[in-house]
């Protein structure tokens, strides 16, 4: 490894601090994407369970699903299936769906929060770089990213050549990779799919089939389709599994995972924690960086700040202008920074954000354009639906996973014990 982190190209930062696994994706050497898990909250996102009905909730048009893990997890009408699997009609209740007693294949689409339990759904799928394997689905999807055009339908011809079966999702990443990653991944998102189903079949109950991404894998999931330049992980035994990971569903990144060794750097860095060897986190001192994101003000380069406010209901964000006199320029600056903001911490909701004020019209439409522009990657679906009559810019991006304020404020809960 030549030295720190940077230029033009990604690269991902893996690391285990404590109870954390992180997962850092660093992009023209900034902090865009951040993946966490605690050991001792462990996310079942992703996770696909064998369920058991405990019952039917028809005041929420639900039902309630055992998953052996202490806390049922609500299974709405809108996400379930019918007997062997058939599509749920329009306007169809949970009633007719479900029993109570009923053995479901089940996946978590959100992980618990506050009294609430998982949310759940029957419409199975599993990600990969390129390809996301909906089995239960009928044809080819090809990404929205991707444009319109006939190069979308002879994507999705090609899919069909290469992958077995049907219920594809196709990435936008899929439209440049040879056709061998390609099908290395298919055959491995199907050969998953049916020892899912394999298992499912042979009954019991409740039960764990088959867990989710950790926060390596995530990262390699979500941003591997363009070949980050380096994928550097701070333990000899989680890069090995990594790298065994990718020989069988990225074979071009196998590679490129490396183990941290401070010693190779070309320039030393001092030592944060006051002693022993640096931290690969230390190289760009993304412990600071990531502590800030714990707080509600985020300055802006021009002189402007963000003030980020989470509830239970909602995420607002405020924006003030400072001492610069262009509302415009502030705002624009604003939407790329919320944008990175919402997905370094993980932000999942309702999202209000109250700009600078502005009397033109036109550059009210080029503000929301720009916010619709800075969104477009996120890997959790984000909808900007423009603005209230109060002025105000509405906006919701999935939930997946846990809040990073919730995250390491446990791991802040319990070194304040220590």
């Amino acid at each position: 490894m030549s030295g720190p982190a940077g230029g033009t190209g990604s690269d991902i930062l893996i690391d285990r601090d404590g109870p954390l696994t992180r997962a850092a994706v660093l992009t023209g050497g900034r902090l865009t994407d951040l993946y966490i898990d605690h050991a001792e909250r462990p996310s079942l996102l992703g996770h696909v369970f064998l369920g058991r009905v405990e019952r039917i909730a028809t005041g929420l048009d639900g039902a309630f699903v055992d998953l052996g893990t202490g806390k049922s997890g609500l299974l709405s009408a809108l996400d379930a299936r019918g007997p062997k699997g058939r599509p749920k009609a329009k306007g169809e209740r949970i009633g007719n769906l479900l029993r109570t007693g009923q053995t479901v294949l089940v996946q978590v689409k959100a992980d618990a929060t506050g009294a609430k339990g998982p949310s759940l759904t029957m419409d199975i799928t599993l990600p990969g770089r390129f390809l996301v394997h909906a089995p239960l689905g009928r044809d080819v999807a090809v990404s929205k990213r991707l444009g319109s055009g006939p190069e979308r339908t002879e994507l999705a011809r090609r899919i069909q050549d290469i992958a077995p079966g049907a219920g594809w999702i196709v990435r936008a990443g899929a439209a440049t990779a040879p056709d061998g990653l390609l099908a290395a991944e298919s055959d491995a998102l199907h050969l998953a799919w049916r020892s899912i189903r394999d298992a499912a079949e042979r009954g019991g109950g409740p039960s764990l089939l088959l867990t989710g991404p950790d926060a390596p894998r995530r990262a390699l999931i979500e941003h591997g389709a363009t070949a980050p330049s380096r994928i550097i992980v701070d333990d000899v035994a989680l890069a090995r599994d990594l790298a065994d990971w990718c020989a069988d569903r990225a074979p071009d990144l196998e590679e490129r995972v490396e183990p941290f060794d401070a010693r190779l750097l070309a320039a030393p860095c001092p030592d944060r924690t006051g002693g022993g060897r640096q931290r690969l986190f230390d190289l760009r001192d993304l412990d600071a960086e990531i502590e800030t994101l714990l707080g509600t003000r985020v300055p802006l380069s021009g002189g402007g700040s963000l003030v980020i406010e989470r509830t239970e209901a909602m995420t607002v964000v405020d924006v003030n202008a400072g001492e610069r006199g262009n509302p415009l320029d502030v705002n624009l600056e604003a939407a790329a920074e919320i944008a990175r903001q919402l997905r370094l911490r993980n932000a999942g909701g309702i999202v209000v954000v109250d700009f600078v004020n502005m009397r033109n019209r036109g550059d009210a439409e080029r503000l929301l354009n720009a916010l619709s522009r800075a969104v477009e990657d996120d890997p959790a679906q984000t909808q900007v639906y423009g603005l209230s009559k109060l002025g105000l810019v509405e906006m919701t991006r999935a939930r997946r996973g846990t809040a990073l304020a919730e995250l390491l404020g446990t791991v802040r809960t319990a070194a304040a014990e220590d």
